[in-house]
């Protein structure tokens, strides 16, 4: 059975960034770069005709590009213990209505309704082993990064393979984010270049 996930690729100068980050923790488990994403909805291990009506339920979302803008550093706790290190994501009313939509999609395809709030994150590290005052410290001296934002033209159905050190991410299917109609009017301006 396939582990799935839905989530937003990130492209490479970006993960390149955030791997500039990774290290001077003792005890945190860092997570590769090409494993770096933003998860929009964890969907787990299913049947692989449920997959085949995630994926029909995915192709038929409609929303538009935006840009996906990293701000901060942040930590996620359990249970009053540091499970994680992320790069926070600034608010975005495109990324919200994306999950939204990707939520909607998957409920009709079946699936039972995330319960948790959607958090938008980039997890850098697992921390439970990690003493929490270095993962203070280490938050507040990188709070300030602030990568460019990048453009966001597709979302991404991944699968979850678990490895000897962590899990290996593959995106499965792309799905694109549309370019919103060009006005008729608009196109004798745009081919002079106005």
């Amino acid at each position: 059975m396939p582990r799935l996930f839905v989530a937003l690729a990130l492209p490479d100068p970006l993960r390149e960034q955030l791997a500039d980050l990774a290290g001077g923790i003792p005890g945190a488990r860092w997570v590769a770069p090409e494993n770096y994403h933003l998860t929009l909805r964890f969907i787990g291990e299913i049947e692989g005709w449920q997959a085949d009506e995630v994926d029909e339920a995915l192709s038929g979302i409609r929303a538009k590009p935006f840009d996906l803008a990293l701000s901060g550093l942040d930590i996620f706790e359990k249970a009053g213990r540091i499970t994680s290190l992320h790069v926070k994501v600034e608010r975005s009313d495109r990324l919200l209505h994306l999950q939204s939509k990707v939520e909607t999609a998957l409920q009709r395809a079946g699936l039972p309704p995330e319960r948790r709030r959607f958090a938008p994150h980039v997890t850098l590290a697992r921390t439970e082993r990690a003493a929490p005052d270095k993962l203070i410290s280490f938050v507040q001296t990188h709070n300030l990064f602030r990568p460019d934002p990048v453009p966001i033209d597709h979302f991404s159905l991944f699968s979850s393979r678990l490895g000897k050190e962590q899990a290996h991410y593959e995106a499965e299917v792309d799905y694109a984010l549309a370019r919103p109609p060009v006005d008729a009017e608009e196109l004798p301006a745009r081919a002079a270049g106005v």
